[in-house]
């Protein structure tokens, strides 16, 4: 067996074990077996980060210009690219997601820092004109403080660049605690930092077995502000804790997006589109497309043209470069998706292709999945986290409309159909987050992304995230020198 990889904490600018000795195992889902040694923080590591966070804030990286900042952030853009190879391996070993996936991942994952760097640069106030003109007004935008940065397992790297990027940009600096069920590449990831020319502290990440140490960072007193993604579940736990300190949370939680399909969609189109939405990754992704609505003269088309692309679809290796699909994530995972396959088969789906495990290659394999079900079937409703499609039949726009917005979801969705007109009209009627029309799972740097109703608050992504970690000051400059009645306003 070969030698684990070892892994330890970053807090203060310096590599460091858990203050307690304890390590936890990494396991490749693929293999089955630990490839990996974590330094296992503890609520004790979380205080000694956020510390070293606070004295980084006020300390050289709080004094530094946006235009300083910005170089950091684009080094660190170019140090991610150059090293995307090792960060990518380290992904796969820890979430099984494809090589070839986490490569390209990776190989474009600096562009958000060269992005937020562009943003860094620009930061400014503006003067305001006064009713007195006994008065001078101005505005700055100053960063919220200390960050606290909670990211998943599915895409450790991409998801905590959501974050760290323009919260760098706006001169706060972070704390980051990744899932650790795929912790491996956040600390591969903060090997960089330092090489960036960022001061010790701005970035300190604490890997923990415990969900007490996400606790305690999301409940920390010395933090001003929170960024979670994960479940819908933990994100009001999250929300709950900011809400009783009244600082800002960025929340991006579960979905259960549909894909809209018109009779008059190019349906080898529609069924690529639905390949890449719920079997990419393994269908661990939030904005996964796992629910099929498709009018009911081209359902049995378009489910066996999904069903026949489906069976083809090559599980194994993820290093393999043939390999469509790897292994879901974790053992915990495997049990859920497994747990909603037969409560659909008890349910009375019918299954096109798949619906049982893939037991054959070892690992958490699943088949791909298709269905047509019922809309009140629990697989329709809530989210798999896994390579698992659902179809329902609609037959006129109101019914499609009222399928697709019934969920207490609303992250991303999409539209295929020919019809110009009716795509912009149905996009505009779908309440989430993102839509794609005849296309799906896109996202860039510039583009907002973010969720409706319990799919969570704020947006990451664009100016719009940049904002989320400003503060705005209002600054007041009496002009005249003079005095005036102290019991007037103005």
């Amino acid at each position: 067996m070969p030698e684990q990889e070892q892994f330890r904490l970053l807090i203060g600018g310096k590599p460091v074990d858990a203050i307690s000795g304890k390590t936890f195992e990494s396991q490749n889902p693929y293999t089955g077996t630990p490839w990996a040694t974590i330094s296992d923080g503890g609520p004790e590591d979380i205080d000694a980060a956020v510390a070293a966070a606070r004295a980084a804030l006020d300390g050289e990286w709080g004094s530094m210009t946006g235009f300083q900042r910005a170089a950091c952030l684009r080094r660190l853009g170019d140090l991610v690219t150059a090293n995307a190879e090792t960060l990518a391996r380290q992904e796969v070993n820890d979430s099984g997601k494809l090589y070839r996936e986490m490569l390209g991942q990776l190989n474009g994952l600096g562009s958000w820092y060269h992005y937020y760097a562009g943003l860094a640069q620009t930061i400014e106030g503006r003067q305001i004109p006064a009713p007195n003109p006994n008065y001078l007004v101005y505005t700055r935008r100053e960063p919220v403080g200390v960050v606290a940065a909670i990211t998943p397992w599915n895409s450790p790297l991409l998801l905590m660049t959501w974050k760290l990027a323009p919260a760098l940009a706006a001169g706060c600096t972070i704390v980051v605690k990744p899932s650790e069920h795929a912790p491996a590449s956040t600390l591969g990831f903060a090997q960089l930092i330092e090489q960036a020319g960022i001061p010790a502290g701005v970035v300190n990440v604490v890997t923990g077995l415990s969900r007490e140490v996400g606790e305690h960072l999301s409940t920390h007193p010395g933090v001003d502000k929170v960024a979670f993604t994960g479940s819908t579940a933990t994100g009001r736990a999250v929300a709950k804790a900011a809400a009783d300190r009244l600082i800002p949370a960025t929340l991006e939680l579960g979905g259960k997006s549909p894909q809209v399909v018109f009779p008059d969609a190019d349906l080898q189109a529609a069924a690529n589109g639905l390949v890449a939405g719920v079997f990419a990754a393994s269908g661990q992704t939030c904005m996964a497309g796992s629910r099929l609505i498709v009018h009911r003269d081209v359902h049995d088309e378009l489910v066996r043209l999904v069903a026949e692309r489906a069976s083809q679809i090559k599980l194994g290796d993820p290093f393999d470069a043939d390999t469509e699909m790897g292994p879901v994530a974790n053992g915990p995972q495997y049990d859920k998706v497994r747990g909603y396959l037969d409560t659909a088969r008890e349910e009375g789906a019918t299954i096109a292709y798949g619906g049982a495990t893939e037991d054959s290659l070892g690992g958490y394999f699943i088949q791909p999945t298709v269905l047509s079900v019922k809309p009140t079937d629990t697989v329709f409703r809530e989210e798999v986290f896994g390579p698992v499609l659902s179809a329902v039949t609609f037959t006129d726009e109101d019914e499609a409309v009222t399928l697709a917005n019934d969920t207490p979801y609303g992250l991303a969705g999409a539209v295929w159909t020919k019809d110009v007109h009716r795509a912009h009209r149905i996009a505009g009627k779908i309440r989430a987050g993102s839509v794609w029309i005849n296309a799906y799972r896109v996202v860039a740097p510039s583009v907002p992304f973010g969720g409706y109703k319990q799919s969570g608050l704020g947006r990451e992504n664009g100016t719009a995230s940049l904002d989320a970690y400003l503060e705005t000051k209002s600054v007041w400059v009496e002009l005249t020198g003079g005095t005036r009645d102290p019991f007037t306003l103005g």
